[in-house]
């Protein structure tokens, strides 16, 4: 058998497993959606595609000094790139990149494993 992990430092919160509501990430078991950092992991109140808003990714903004690219997982299915989030991330030069949920969380990992500043917004799935 192959392990295909990717390498990450320690402390680096890769995502596990996601779906059944929740998540695996850096080994814990989380209810609902997150905004996943590489080194932390955080609740978000966005439940679908259409509660997603600037204010709710305001963790995200205060830490766009060390973010150059926000994942959003939007659930289940892909979801049209919104005008108003684009230009609250664009002023904190943080580029969005939209995908659903499964999507997202492995394209964290990919990305986490490349020590590429990213973060990504994930909405639960079942």
């Amino acid at each position: 058998m192959t392990d295909i992990t990717p390498a990450v430092p320690v402390g680096r919160h890769l995502i596990q497993t996601y779906g059944a509501g929740g998540f695996r990430i850096a080994g814990r078991t989380l209810s609902g959606s997150v905004i996943v950092f590489p080194d932390k992991t955080v609740p978000w109140d966005a439940k679908s595609y259409e509660s997603i808003s600037p204010q709710s990714l305001l963790a995200v903004i205060d830490a766009a000094t060390d973010i150059e690219v926000l994942l959003i997982g939007c659930g289940a299915r892909f979801g049209v790139p919104r005008p108003d989030i684009r230009k609250a991330l664009k002023a904190v030069s943080v580029v969005p990149e939209w995908m659903d949920t499964g999507a997202a969380c492995r394209t964290f990992n990919v990305l986490l494993s490349e020590d590429r500043a990213v973060a990504a917004a994930l909405i639960a799935v079942e």
